[in-house]
């Protein structure tokens, strides 16, 4: 099978990639470097002896997409490639709704031209906004998002059910992410993303490292055990896997429009992030406390029981794990400069 990988050089995409590679598919790969490097497809080779196809492009150049359609014989398409910061996305939402929602629509597009209907979208559990309660299962639905980020996933599912709904020959699976941490194993790809980062454990990394200087923590008066607020996290190998599972369903169950939260079904403080980043890897992070960010939830985390039931999947990796290879990257990073 040959699978379109949409945003393939970045954090979750060089991961999949890996998997799908070692579980035997054809990659082909398009990423406009936007926030990745080039050199990804080296690190992937090197880990899986196996080299795959890439496509310096931009999805909202629609003539290049089709090209790459008319050069590769595609079979099924998962679609990471998007703007991803939700700070940013306050400042330009403009940007976010013009780039994510357009390169989604064009690469639909050629994939009906084409009459390659497998699909499966990378989407958040920023789509649920603020249930009021902690547990997220997929019946919840899509709430009111609390950013332009989290809103253009929403409206990407909207459009997707749509699309089905309209044509239910496709296969579609919304693959709902909770907070990816991590790195592979072997320490050459994880997350690095560009400037100041935006989630968690970046920011601990470059802290850690001596790049930043500290922490922010934002508020310690939560109702939860230590006051910081609780996430779900879930490694990022174990987040690539339940796309091959996810991909393995579609190919296997036919036509239908499949929902999934990928998560953990465990929340984490930060405080708890922290300490155990520190005690895994025998260093100090240094933070403070801070306000509040306006937003910001106090706790949730993933029901994963829909994914175990139908895909098979469930995570393997613990906290410690994730906190180890983290650090295991940056290392190797800075032993590369």
């Amino acid at each position: 099978m040959n699978v379109l990988v949409t945003g393939g050089l970045g954090f979750i995409g060089s991961h999949t990639v890996v998997e799908l590679l070692e579980k035997g598919y054809d990659v082909i790969i398009v990423d406009n470097l936007y926030n990745s490097d080039i050199k990804v497809k080296d690190k992937i080779t090197e880990i899986t002896k196996k080299t795959p196809k890439v496509y310096i492009e931009d999805l909202l150049n629609k003539e290049a997409i089709n090209k790459i359609f008319n050069e590769n014989n595609i079979d099924e398409v998962i679609h990471f490639a998007g703007y991803k910061a939700v700070g940013e996305s306050c400042k330009k939402p403009l940007m976010y709704y013009y780039n994510n929602l357009m390169s989604t629509i064009n690469l639909l597009e050629v994939m009906k031209e084409h009459n390659v209907k497998k699909f499966i979208f990378s989407s958040s559990a920023t789509i649920y906004g603020n249930p009021g309660i902690p547990k997220y299962v997929e019946d919840l639905g899509r709430g009111i998002t609390t950013n332009p980020y989290g809103t253009t996933k929403s409206m990407i599912e909207q459009i997707l059910e749509d699309l089905y709904k309209s044509d239910n020959e496709w296969s579609i699976s919304l693959l709902r992410y909770f907070n990816p941490i991590g790195a592979h194993k072997s320490g050459l790809i994880g997350e690095k993303p560009n400037g100041i980062p935006n989630n968690l454990m970046p920011y601990i990394l470059k802290v850690a490292s001596g790049e930043l200087e500290v922490l922010n923590v934002f508020g310690n008066d939560y109702d939860t055990p230590d006051g910081t607020g609780v996430r779900d996290y879930i490694h990022v190998v174990d987040l690539a896997k339940g796309h091959v599972s996810s991909l393995n369903k579609i190919e296997k169950s036919g036509s239908g429009l499949y929902i999934y939260n990928l998560g953990s079904g465990k929340g984490y403080s930060v405080l708890e992030l922290v300490n155990t980043f520190e005690r895994v890897n025998n260093i100090k992070v240094n933070y403070k406390i801070v306000e509040r960010r306006p937003g910001d939830l106090a706790e949730y985390y993933a029901d994963a029981s829909k994914a175990l039931n139908e895909l098979g999947w469930k995570t393997e990796k613990t906290l410690e794990d994730m906190c180890r290879d983290s650090w295991n990257f940056m290392k190797k990073e800075i032993q590369s400069i």
